[in-house]
């Protein structure tokens, strides 16, 4: 009868319930700590391997949508076996493998760290500052000059709120570990094959497509928490520039966090930028060209924390209130 209610416990809102929390706790106190390894590289790896094989000759489209789908279906299909097994061999292992799941597909306090580390490398040389956010951006950071410098840090860091907290966050209250696994896969996809250069523009294309439709609603409920958590009274004028920037990125989804960033700190986001050696116009996300400073950071800083805890906890009820 004990063992029979722990069952009931474990599988069922709380169980969910503790494995969020357990893994969200986690990431907040370990970050991506180099000394365990991490599924993403995995990922990375096999996307590697793929692309160097199929990203050749003609066809290129279908190579590159085979290897992308066929990739996330994978690790869906695996990331449910090991949590049915999980389940049959042990309650406390199949807690111990969700919340080891949600720690490894949240992603949000290594790149705070980081974000800060780029202002305070820039506090000491540009040169420190331009390194320092290489780390964290895909543009080149060679010739950036400091404004530059910080847009590039904040505009990653509101897009990562989207894609490596709110988004995971969001598949797991809908499809669980598989689910929150699938969409790491997705996001990793896209984030190596799914530049519009020439390399990837045919072989990325459906890797794209899928991270654009993974995470429409995520980057909208982004914006959203960012703005319920800024501490304005009257929110409408920061919906308005959300609804007048958003739509703008060439992302159908980045825009959003972006612009609701930009509101917020009433700056001005994008413009031309060079990756993989090519110039991309990224268009402009407000209109104050103003310059950015540390306290500025500060400030998207702990809008990240809070609409990261204001999520964990909207996610929460719904898992309390869906098995009622």
């Amino acid at each position: 009868m004990e063992s029979s209610a722990f069952y009931i416990f474990i599988y069922t809102s709380w169980g969910s319930l503790f494995a969020l929390f357990t893994g969200w706790l986690l990431d907040k106190l370990l970050g991506d700590p180099s000394f365990l390894p991490h599924p993403v590289i995995a990922f990375g790896r096999l996307i590697t391997s793929g692309e160097k094989w199929l990203n050749k000759g003609t066809h290129r489209i279908l190579k590159g949508g085979t290897l992308a789908i066929g990739l996330v279906i994978v690790v869906y299909l695996l990331s449910y076996g090991l949590m049915k097994a999980a389940m049959i061999l042990n309650a406390y292992l199949a807690w111990g493998v969700a919340a080891a799941a949600v720690f490894y597909c949240l992603a949000g306090t290594t790149l705070i760290k980081e974000v800060r580390m780029v202002f305070e490398a820039l506090d000491r040389s540009l040169d420190e500052g331009r390194k320092q956010v290489a780390r964290i951006v895909g543009r080149n950071t060679e010739e950036l000059t400091e404004q530059e410098v910080r847009t590039a840090a904040l505009e990653t860091l509101a897009e990562n709120l989207s894609d490596g907290v709110i988004a995971p966050l969001f598949w797991y209250l809908l499809l669980g570990v598989p689910g929150m696994f699938a969409y790491k896969m997705i996001n990793t996809l896209d984030s190596m094959i799914g530049y519009r250069n020439e390399r990837y523009r045919l072989f990325g294309r459906i890797a794209a497509r899928m991270d654009d439709v993974a995470n429409f609603i995520p980057a909208r409920i982004t914006a959203l928490l960012m703005i319920a958590v800024s501490g304005r009274f009257v929110m409408l004028p920061l919906i308005n520039f959300v609804r007048q920037y958003g739509s703008r990125h060439a992302s159908p989804n980045s825009g959003y966090p972006e612009a609701a960033l930009a509101g917020i700190l009433n700056c001005r986001f994008g413009g031309p930028h060079h990756y993989f050696g090519e110039l991309i116009h990224k268009p402009y996300i407000g209109s104050n060209e103003r310059s950015l400073t540390t306290t500025d950071a500060k400030i998207a800083i702990r809008i990240n924390h809070l609409a990261e805890l204001l999520m964990i906890v909207c996610v929460q009820i719904i898992i309390l209130y869906s098995f009622r």
